[in-house]
């Protein structure tokens, strides 16, 4: 039988030579394509944006107009819009409570008497005088809200939880978002045709996390120092509390464009990076100016808890002495679930009706 010829060296290195060549033929046009790509970006971005890393950006470059009400004009208007749908935002609030209390709010009422039953035991004479009842109430509410009322969860409670605030969160975008446009939504509507964004939303929720990070790694490092005595006082104590402000500041400037963001993301056929994106241009020029309202939002959010939950604790407390047979009548945890729904609710309108202002006003930076 014939034997076959094993090819030579030489003719080995041509092969490798050519198929290494053929490769790389395939290979540079992608790699000149990408690289076009990301120059264009680089290219645009630059053009949108006035603003240079370590430059002082000049007045005249990001000025720019954002027509607002003024900050109680503009929270009667969210207040106005909820009343007249206050039948499809009412019945997703009682929705949204009655998600909370079925899925983890059950035990809620003992862990609250435990919390009340500890600070006073603990507290002894110091809630003693005239505003004592109301210092204490406060630091109840205060503990209730941090420590959670709902008993220990398991990781699927947890899960459930997370994806029903978004679920509601998405179902308010989408109620407002129709209201606005004139049409006459259902709940119904609302709740099954929702949840076609709630990958980028939770993306974008993802990225705000990761945003965090920076106010995060300040506040452990704080405490270790603290800890360790290097920053007990003196100059020492007041670099450390700069440094954590410094790092706070870093994250809410990123923040202030990731809630914009996820309200973007909300659109039909919007990509997370891309929401991103467009929230940035939308904020260059107005960022302290929206930070300054959610500052507000805040601030209102705070006051109401205090005016209506504050007082609904003081009468339970007194109730219950007097009373002690309807000590399990879970009257302040009930109140607390309903107040966070409404919170949601409240809070979620307001962050879209701004985001639809700064549409609606879509000036460029000067």
């Amino acid at each position: 039988m014939p034997t076959k010829k094993r090819p030579s060296k030489k003719t080995t290195k041509k092969t490798i030579k050519k198929v290494d060549k053929t490769a790389w033929q395939y290979f540079k046009p992608w790699l000149a394509k990408r690289v076009d790509t990301v120059r264009s970006r680089m290219t645009g971005l630059m053009n949108r944006r006035p603003h240079r890393s370590f430059r002082v950006t000049r007045k005249r470059d990001y000025k720019r107009s954002f027509k607002l009400p003024g900050y109680w004009s503009f929270t009667n208007h969210v207040r106005s819009v909820l009343w007249s749908n206050r039948k499809l935002f009412g019945a997703l609030t009682v929705v949204y409570l009655f998600a909370i209390v079925i899925i983890g709010g059950f035990g809620a009422q003992d862990t609250y008497s435990n919390l009340a039953t500890l600070l006073r035991e603990s507290s002894g004479d110091l809630f003693a005088g005239n505003y004592g009842a109301v210092s204490e109430a406060g630091l109840l509410l205060v503990a209730s809200i941090t420590t959670g009322l709902a008993p220990s969860l398991t990781e699927g409670q947890s899960v459930i939880l997370g994806l029903t605030f978004f679920y509601v969160f998405l179902t308010i975008v989408w109620l407002l978002r129709n209201v606005l446009a004139g049409h006459k939504p259902r709940l119904r509507d609302g709740l099954y045709n929702c949840g076609s964004p709630v990958v980028a939303t939770v993306a974008i929720a993802f990225i705000m996390v990761v945003q965090l990070l920076p106010l995060s790694v300040g506040l452990i490092a704080y405490d270790a120092a603290v800890a360790s005595g290097l920053a007990d006082s003196g100059a020492p104590a007041v670099l450390a509390l700069s440094g954590v402000v410094a790092l706070g500041l870093v994250s809410l400037y990123w923040i202030v464009a990731s809630l914009v963001a996820i309200i973007i993301s909300t659109l039909p056929g919007m990509y997370p990076f891309r929401a991103i994106r467009a929230a940035g241009d939308m904020v260059v020029g107005r960022r302290f100016r929206i930070l300054l309202r959610l500052s507000w939002l805040a601030f209102i959010v705070v006051l109401t808890w205090a005016v209506i939950v504050i007082p609904i604790i003081m009468f339970d407390s007194w109730l219950k002495d007097i009373s002690p047979n309807i000590s399990w009548l879970p009257l302040v945890p009930l109140v607390i679930f309903a107040m966070s729904s409404v919170t949601v609710v409240f809070a979620t309108t307001y962050i879209y009706l701004l985001y639809r202002r700064l549409v609606d006003d879509d000036a460029a930076p000067a």
